[in-house]
């Protein structure tokens, strides 16, 4: 590439962010007070929307700081350890840039609760490990929690506008999903949120756009974004973003390399908690080896119950029968493994509130299926004594 073309390709750059910023500044000064809240999933897209956001507010006058500005991330319980560290500490370094410079900023990790957890689910309940056609993690852990937040304040201000960070030239799928949302206007209606304006400031961007400007450009709450170029260096992939429709749920667990949750089984390999192990991070290989036991036990015939845990017997139209969820003894043995699991590598796993939980449904489930059984509530718990 020649001087001159190479300055025509900066000059374009430029005026796509001049315009990008141009049109957040204008937004933010209509005359409405609806609250902004940006999806912040710690990855690239959303690292630019709120980088650009916070930019906007430091550049105008305290007094037309009016519309309040919420920072929410999606924390399931079982992020990979090196992506729920990046997303608490920089939500931490943000909230606290916006004390410090007096911005109108609330920063919020939702989570899913206890009741709706990934362990109280596979262990308690039963539910085999997602795959793409039982894919019950989702709704479950990233979008009611975040959803149920973005209805809160929708229903106290009356309305919100909800800023992701998607881009059309991400994949087929993102293209697919941003155009569901296209009517030619600056703000769509949420497919499923009441209440809910949907703008996508960095939509028109290329992904070599936005590394560009996060690796010139230090964030405005301090520091500087290498620390998550290195996390996507170290995974050899990108974050699962942010999700609050059922209709994005296969943007997450996709086969290409994304950091999300350990745990997750919908994809066939974990290729970014590899790349982790691959880049020095060796503590991570008992997470990865549990992953992959969890994918292989999944259909094994004698792990599985019959009747579904509404007592039904599935067969498929064309005579396939579906077997039920996990039996006890199977949970109980991924319950004594997890606990193995987290007295090797040192790490809270699973929490306390969660594994009464399970216990809870254990009783409950013995309860109702009587007392002809093989073994006890007592003999299913052992797991506390042999983890330690």
């Amino acid at each position: 590439m020649s001087v001159a073309e190479a300055l025509v390709v900066e000059d374009e750059g430029a005026a796509l962010f001049r315009a990008i910023r141009a049109e957040l500044l204008d937004e933010y000064r209509q005359d409405h007070d609806w609250p902004w809240i940006i999806g912040y999933s710690g990855g690239k897209d959303s690292t630019l929307v709120t980088h650009l956001v916070i930019e906007m507010l430091l550049s105008i006058p305290p007094s037309q700081r009016s519309r309040p500005v919420h920072i929410v991330a999606n924390d399931t319980l079982v992020e990979s350890p090196l992506v729920v560290q990046h997303i608490v500490e920089s939500m931490e370094e943000i909230g606290n840039a916006a004390n410090a410079f007096g911005l109108p900023i609330v920063t919020k990790i939702t989570r899913p609760s206890p009741d709706q957890s990934f362990w109280v689910n596979l262990i308690g309940r039963g539910y085999p490990s997602p795959n793409r056609s039982f894919r019950w993690c989702t709704d479950r852990m990233k979008i009611l929690p975040t959803s149920r937040y973005i209805k809160s304040q929708a229903d106290e201000a009356g309305q919100v506008v909800l800023l992701l960070g998607v881009r059309r030239s991400e994949s087929a799928t993102r293209a697919a999903s941003v155009g569901r949302y296209d009517n030619g206007e600056r703000l769509n209606k949420h497919n499923d949120l009441v209440g809910c304006m949907v703008f996508r400031p960095i939509v028109e961007l290329h992904t070599d756009d936005v590394w560009e400007f996060l690796a010139l450009n230090e964030p405005p709450w301090g520091g500087s974004h290498l620390k998550l170029i290195g996390l996507y260096r170290s995974a050899s992939g990108g974050e699962c973003p942010v999700v609050t429709s059922k209709d994005d749920a296969p943007s997450c667990g996709t086969t290409s390399s994304r950091f999300g949750c350990w745990t997750c089984t919908v994809v066939e390999k974990d290729r970014s908690l590899e790349g982790f192990v691959e880049s020095g991070y060796s503590e991570f290989t008992p997470l990865l080896d549990f992953r992959d036991w969890l994918v292989s036990i999944r259909n094994e015939k004698e792990r599985r119950q019959a009747r579904r845990r509404d007592g039904r017997i599935t067969i498929t139209n064309g005579g396939t029968f579906v077997p039920g969820p996990f039996t006890l003894q199977t949970r109980a043995e991924i319950l004594e493994k997890l606990r193995r699991l987290e007295h090797a590598t040192g790490q809270s796993l699973i929490t306390e509130e969660e594994i009464d939980l399970i216990h809870q449904i254990w009783s409950g489930e013995i309860a109702d299926h009587g007392k002809a059984k093989t073994f006890s509530v007592r003999e299913i718990v052992k797991d506390r004594k042999h983890a330690t």
